[in-house]
């Protein structure tokens, strides 16, 4: 997730701007490059008359639209006769552009629908979208009827999409039967798309195996299966018959046979015993972590996401990707506690509570030092006493392939990082397919290796270096030589909103799903903060309040910046019978970028659930 990524959700929708669902909104027509999981078949919203269509505005970098697909495969499998599901794939970074690593993604992260290839972002332009993810309902006459911007909007759709089936099929205008999807043709590897590697006690190498949902031991030439730890299902089931969900990070216990393994899409902290090759889990309930406690007993905390996992200070650090953090598993007391971050998604360094992260990938630990990459950030960061620091990266949107001088240098979604003898650090950059080195001597980065596929970890195996290819579904060995690479800068490609100077509004829609309302039995249920880059753009109204809808005054003389928005709030089951009803707290974030220009639009909506009365956004 970056600022342009819709944060976490539960309920999305509210009363405090007026809104009407049931808007007559025609859906523009599909565009982009080809089709994916269709047996190359063009699909069109005029074939699909006759079917719900929920549109999922995705890339494949962002964690946040990896939980959403993962939110809709039981809605898929519910409504699987009337709801096609179609992923509009518009990418952030370069390299997502490429249509076989667009290709590779698909299969990597189990998408079961079609996925239509929109690297000029022409569809995601046509229905207005402004964060990733987002979700488009179509009705079976092909009518936008309901917009939702980032996680948990299953049982809000649900409702929708009962009523729709409720409404068509008396009006005779729903077609049952099955859609477009056409599942590809499956590829037989050892590994599919391994995500973390280390070398045990006894010389062998570990890795995660995420596709096979397995942790697979290989011979130090690594390719030799000894044994394969898990079922290949997906799954939570400890014991000696093992279940994963997309394992990444590993961790050995020093001076024991114990590895800790980052359950990436179970939200779990599994412990795997070498000798016995049995499963436990650490920690995490397996839930997602949304809000609410994030320090106490191990098995009673909620994680989101776990990536990576390294070895220091006497515990586990945790990647906690999905929600920007740093946590950190205690093994001795069995606690789960908060290490860094604040849940806010950027670069900010200093002290570690208050530091922003982006979706942190990868870890190493050099004594009291704790390197990391974020991948949404394209950073090289570190935590050492207390404070983060920023080695190599400058922001969410800015990211490349250039050597040099640290503060000049560039990255593109890295996912790993290692520490050597020197104290240098290898990184797997894995958008730019390539392996940097960072020297803090020299406050250097080269390049040591380009043309792996997907490097997303790096070991040392008897002094050579061995590469995590995940695109490749192998372990690449190497003697690395330095070279020199001075690429171009990039920035994240998103079309500008073009907004008017002077007086403005911002609102955020958002409408109580059928049966919840809004809680305001402690005070206010909504919370808006608005920010911009540079802080300049906005003259007034800038900052914290509690109404969705905010009057700002623009700059005339700024003419290009992005307005960040963070809006909260907190929605319950609307249930007079109820005594205890089921709370949940929204909170979602948008980065716009904006062009300041005379006589455009004075008013912007975002969507986080519904539709707009006074402009219909997402057409």
């Amino acid at each position: 997730m970056d600022a342009g990524t819709a944060r976490p959700s539960t309920v999305l929708d509210t009363a405090v701007t007026t809104v009407k669902r049931r808007a007559r909104v025609r859906a523009p027509e599909l565009v982009g490059r080809g089709w994916l999981n269709t047996g190359d078949t063009t699909v069109s919203l005029k074939d699909l008359r006759g079917k719900i269509v929920l549109l999922d505005f995705w890339t494949f970098c962002c964690i946040n639209c990896l939980h959403v697909l993962d939110e809709l495969r039981p809605l898929e499998e519910e409504f699987e006769d009337v709801l096609v599901t179609i992923g509009v794939h518009s990418p952030k970074f370069v390299h997502e552009a490429d249509p076989e690593a667009l290709k590779a993604a698909v299969e990597r992260y189990g998408v079961h629908h079609p996925v239509l290839d929109d690297p000029e972002l022409t569809t995601w332009q046509n229905y207005a979208v402004k964060a990733w993810p987002t979700l488009t309902l179509v009705d079976p006459e092909g009518y936008v009827v309901h917009v939702a911007a980032g996680e948990g909007h299953v049982e809000a759709l649900r409702t929708i999409i009962a009523e729709l089936v409720e409404e068509h099929d008396a009006k005779g205008t729903l077609h049952r039967g099955r859609g477009p999807y056409q599942a590809p043709e499956p590829e037989d590897t050892t590994l599919r798309f391994p995500a973390k590697a280390l070398v045990t006690p006894s010389g062998t190498i570990l890795v995660s195996d995420s596709a096979h949902h397995s942790i697979v031991e290989l011979e130090v030439d690594g390719e030799t299966v000894l044994r394969r730890i898990g079922t290949g299902e997906r799954g939570r089931r400890d014991g000696l018959s093992p279940t994963f969900s997309e394992p990444a990070g590993l961790a050995l216990v020093p001076g024991t046979n114990q590895v800790v393994v980052a359950d990436t899409v179970n939200h779990l902290l599994r412990g795997l015993d070498l000798e016995t090759g049995e499963v436990t889990t650490l920690a995490g309930t397996g839930e997602q972590w949304r809000d609410g406690e994030t320090d106490g007993p191990a098995d009673k905390i909620d994680l989101t996401s776990p990536w990576d996992v390294a070895w220091w200070n006497g515990g586990v650090a945790i990647a906690m990707a999905g929600n920007h953090t740093l946590s950190f598993f205690d093994p001795g007391s069995g606690t789960v506690r908060r290490l860094a971050g604040t849940t806010v998604e950027g670069i900010n360094d200093g002290p570690a509570e208050g530091a922003f992260f982006a979706q942190t990938s990868g870890l190493a630990a050099d004594g009291d030092r704790l390197w990391m990459v974020d991948s949404e950030t394209s950073a090289l960061r570190y935590l050492e006493n207390g404070e983060v620091h920023t080695v190599v990266g400058k922001g969410l949107f800015a990211f490349g392939h250039k050597d040099g001088d640290a503060d000049e240098a560039l990255l593109q979604h890295p996912l790993g990082v290692t520490v050597l003898a020197d104290h240098s650090v290898v990184i797997s950059d894995t958008y730019n397919n390539a392996i940097r080195r960072f020297d803090p001597a020299t406050n250097a980065l080269t390049t040591i290796a380009t043309d792996i596929a997907e490097p997303s970890d790096a070991l040392l195996v008897d002094g050579e270096l061995v590469v995590v290819a995940s695109a490749a579904h192998r372990l690449e060995r190497f003697a690395a030589s330095a070279t020199k690479i001075d690429g171009a800068a990039h920035e994240v490609k998103r079309p500008s909103t073009d907004i008017g100077p002077g007086e403005f509004e911002l609102a955020v829609v958002f409408t109580p799903p059928t049966g919840t309302k809004l809680d305001e039995r402690y005070g206010p249920s909504t919370r808006l903060e608005i920010t911009s880059s540079p802080p300049e753009l906005i003259l007034e109204g800038a900052g914290v309040g509690t109404e969705l809808v905010r009057a700002l005054r623009i700059n005339d003389q700024v003419t290009n910046g992005v307005l960040h928005v963070v809006a909260q709030a907190a929605s319950c089951s609307d249930d007079p019978a109820d005594e205890h009803p089921v709370c949940r707290l929204t909170r979602q974030d948008w980065g716009v970028p904006v062009r300041v220009v005379a006589d455009a639009p004075t008013r912007l909506p975002l969507l986080m659930g519904g539709m707009d009365e006074d402009g219909p956004q997402g057409t």
